[in-house]
């Protein structure tokens, strides 16, 4: 492999055996590695959203250039305009997230600093540091890892050098007013630090940040430009400054957010410079450490997979550390101001681009802020669930604020329930629909309880909105998959690390309250066929109103049985369990094709729902974007039911009449080459993953990121994408049904042209490292961290050799090698010669 020295023996073996003992393993060259990802640019970008990214996953921008200034804005995870109760945002897109402050750092000389004739500006993914070169002018700036502030290091090498001056800008003007919702923004000076404060209010609701400038080491003059704008600057003019930017936000009005952000920047001041970018270092190098992916081919495809995977789990590491989950447009990206296309809700289909591979990956850390942002929201969907939906357990909705759902008046909630389940004729001249109507105009219409509405516009002095056609459905209402597949991650956290506190604490309750809502939701009835139907939902976005769809029958057929497991490993709710158990066993199919007369000529296939439906192609292929028979590990390469697997090779090859190859277009959120991989398509990972990335080459910014979903949406959602379908095809960890024990495949849809070496996370607790050279697996090496059963395919025909701790252990045979470990020891299987 080109990243890693290996010992040469026959063939490039990652191991040379010395009697019955092993030699240890060459080291990985991380920063060789994980290098092939940098950023280099050797020209300022044209516009500010191509800039090179840094971060310490709360806190995070964009570098940039003018010719005299570096630029930057300074970004939160933390920092929301607004909570989801809000009445003043009931026009699409005009919410606002993020954003803390706009930085400068200008050179005030008469010649430009930084022109295509001398720049050069590096990020290294491995220190998480850029480095940016003008004319006699180099800048090194990091975002620490211990408190959140960006270090600026400067060397000046002008032979006329003039002072530099540091900037704070505002994002908006700094008063802003929509109804009762307020935007404040303060400038001021304390001491020789300039400030950036800014505060949000609307009813109950509070969010303030603030952003501190100083220039250590330095005599500096500060003065206030005017209201928007704070300036900073040195008096004397020298070869080396170093300007710290420290940010903090708060949700509590009676917390002095100035003080916060001072506390981060003392922590930093209190050491050097080189210190810190030392700790940054540290940090990241330790990151790199967790898993690796080397990939080459003589075409080249996979070091092009290789550097972009490489990259995201760099864009991931930068922004997701914080209190809440990164969002899927913008990110940690925005450099216009904190209004985004989307505003601030989650999208539960876009964010599961960011998140669903980091498992594999060891980064199991990095899902924390998502699983604790719902995990905290459980009251209010408990709440929603029996208010709305009349049901029990959970309710989560697709779309979502960073606050939860806000609670309902109850007359407005019993209308909602009725319009909702569809119990009742629509009434339009009643007080109490009237009542709704007006409630509902000013609310957020992105929210999942507001997306039946459409917008018109201004007539007549005010906001005027209309349903979308069908009623009191939409794009999200009628979406409770997003629940199951949440609760699902849960439980393959617990699957990945054994941790029966975790699954005890956290994943049991959002899988049991999942498997209530739909145990008890009323539109789930039984049908003259005797099976449980689910009515009046939605498949994704493309389906509205139909019966038994992919998604919800998907949802329920994955969500019940690790419901069932769970309650087993925790000898709880026993009375429940039997009756998912009788849920499960009552719940109709997935819906085929063969369902519809007109599709009986055809393979069968899944489609999209039964008829009749309010909205969309019924007798559609599963949704792209979602695939949901692909998210429960009812469709695996373990599984025992060969007529299941038969459709979806079927379904899976319907939507490539024409083949798989270089120019197959591939969409940057679907999930069609996660799906292939999972089903052992080796063309999926030759052709699918590659051209995903290059999102048939329209759209992609200097940074690699894109801005599909709109204005200051700089995203990387493709990239998680393809990420979780190469994973897939270096190393698989599947039952052959929900709640199952899994069993470890390596390289089961790999290219045999293509070489590979990995470091992957697998469920059991096992960190599995494997070598694909030259057309055959070469060794697999398994780190067993919880000590269960280890279960792996033989990756190759015939026998194998197992060395546990370096010594051989006992000779292996069969298609399915299981063995018992310890935790702490490593298992290296080989192929006997």
């Amino acid at each position: 492999m080109k990243h890693i020295i290996l010992l040469v023996f026959t063939h490039c073996y990652f191991f040379i055996i010395l009697g019955q003992q092993l030699a240890k393993p060459t080291p990985v060259n991380y920063r060789m590695l994980v290098s092939s990802a940098d950023l280099v640019y050797n020209k300022p970008v044209t516009r500010s959203e191509a800039g090179q990214p840094i971060g310490n996953g709360k806190m995070g921008t964009l570098i940039w250039t003018t010719p005299q200034s570096l630029r930057f804005q300074i970004n939160r995870v933390d920092i929301f305009g607004n909570g989801s109760g809000t009445n003043n945002f009931f026009q699409r897109h005009t919410d606002y997230c993020g954003g803390a402050g706009f930085v400068d750092i200008d050179f005030q000389g008469i010649e430009p600093i930084f022109t295509e004739k001398t720049f050069n500006q590096h990020l290294s993914c491995y220190d998480g540091i850029v480095t940016t070169e003008g004319d006699d002018v180099i800048t090194t700036t990091l975002i620490s890892n211990e408190a959140d502030v960006m270090a600026i290091k400067i060397m000046d090498f002008r032979n006329n050098k003039t002072p530099i001056v540091g900037k704070l800008r505002t994002l908006r003007h700094p008063e802003m007013h929509r109804g009762d919702h307020s935007a404040i923004s303060k400038v001021k000076i304390i001491g020789e630090k300039i400030i950036l404060t800014q505060e949000f209010r609307e009813g109950e609701y509070y969010n303030s940040s603030a952003v501190v400038l100083s220039m250590a080491g330095s005599k500096v003059d500060a003065w206030i430009e005017n209201d928007t704008e704070v300036k900073l600057s040195t008096n004397e003019v020298k070869q080396e400054y170093f300007i710290y930017v420290a940010s903090a936000s708060s949700f509590d009005p009676d917390e002095d957010i100035v003080e916060k952000a001072l506390d981060q920047l003392r922590i930093i001041e209190s050491k050097t410079y080189q210190e810190t970018e030392i700790e940054c270092k540290k940090w990241w190098h330790s990151y790199w450490e967790r898993s690796y992916v080397d990939l080459s081919s003589a075409d080249g495809k996979a070091d092009f997979i290789e550097k972009y995977y490489i990259y995201y789990l760099y864009l991931m590491g930068a922004t997701s550390r914080g209190d809440f989950p990164v969002k899927f447009n913008g990110m940690l990206w925005t450099t216009g101001g904190d209004k985004r296309q989307w505003g601030g809700m989650y999208w539960g289909a876009n964010q599961s681009c960011l998140y669903d591979a980091l498992l594999t990956a060891n980064r199991m850390d990095l899902m924390d802020p998502m699983f604790n942002m719902y995990y905290n929201m459980r009251e209010s969907f408990e709440k929603a669930s029996s208010k709305i939906f009349k049901s029990e357990g959970i309710w989560i909705p697709e779309t979502i604020g960073f606050d939860g759902l806000p609670d309902i008046p109850d007359d407005i909630a019993t209308q909602m329930s009725q319009l909702f389940l569809q119990n009742s004729p629509l009434i339009s001249s009643t007080k109490e629909f009237n009542d709704f109507l007006s409630y509902a105009s000013s609310k957020i219409p992105h929210h999942s309880f507001w997306n039946w509405k459409a917008d018109i516009g201004w007539k007549e002095g005010k906001w005027n909105f209309k349903d979308k056609g069908h009623g009191f459905t939409g794009h999200v209402v009628h979406i409770f998959s997003r629940g199951a597949k949440l609760a699902y991650l849960y439980w393959m956290k617990y699957e990945h690390t054994q941790d029966e506190e975790w699954l005890k604490q956290y994943a049991y309750p959002m899988i049991k309250g999942i498997a209530e809502f739909y145990r008890n939701y009323p539109n789930i009835r039984e049908g003259s066929n005797g099976k449980y139907n689910i009515y009046h939902v939605n498949d994704n976005e493309s389906v509205w109103g139909g019966i038994n769809t992919a998604e919800e029958m998907s949802a329920m057929k994955g969500i019940f049985p690790v419901a069932i497991k769970a309650s087993e490993i925790l000898d709880l709710d026993s009375e429940l369990r039997t009756y998912w158990k009788d849920f499960l066993k009552k719940l109709a199919p997935l819906s085929l094709s063969s369902d519809h007369q007109e599709m009986g000529m055809q393979p069968t296939t899944f489609v999209r729902s039964l008829k009749p439906v309010l909205n969309g192609p019924a007798t559609g292929r599963p949704d792209s974007n979602t695939m949901p028979q692909w998210c429960f590990d009812f469709i695996t390469l373990e599984s025992q039911d060969e007529e299941l697997m038969q459709i979806a090779n079927n379904t899976y090859e319907a939507y490539f009449s024409q083949g798989i190859n270089d120019s197959t277009n591939i969409g940057t959120l679907s999930m069609l080459p996660v799906a292939g991989t999972l089903l052992g398509k080796k063309e999926v990972t030759e052709f699918l993953i590659p051209n995903q990335i290059r999102m048939g080459g329209n759209g992609e910014m200097e940074n690699r990121m894109h801005l599909r979903e709109g204005p200051q949406t700089t995203t990387a959602q493709r990239l998680g994408r393809a990420a979780h379908a190469l994973h897939n095809a270096l190393c698989q960890s599947i039952p052959s049904a929900p709640g199952e024990q899994s069993t470890i495949h390596v390289f089961p849809a790999w290219p045999v042209h293509w070489n590979a070496q990995f470091k992957l996370h697998a469920r059991g607790n096992f960190l599995v490292t494997s070598s694909f050279q030259n057309g055959e697996v070469e060794y697999v090496e398994i780190e067993s961290r919880s000590g269960v059963l280890c279960r792996i395919h033989n990756p190759w025909k015939g026998n194998v050799i197992l060395y546990v701790d370096g010594r051989k252990e006992q000779i292996l045979n069969g298609s399915l090698l299981k063995f018992s470990t310890k935790a702490g020891s490593k298992y290296l299987i080989i192929k006997e010669k």
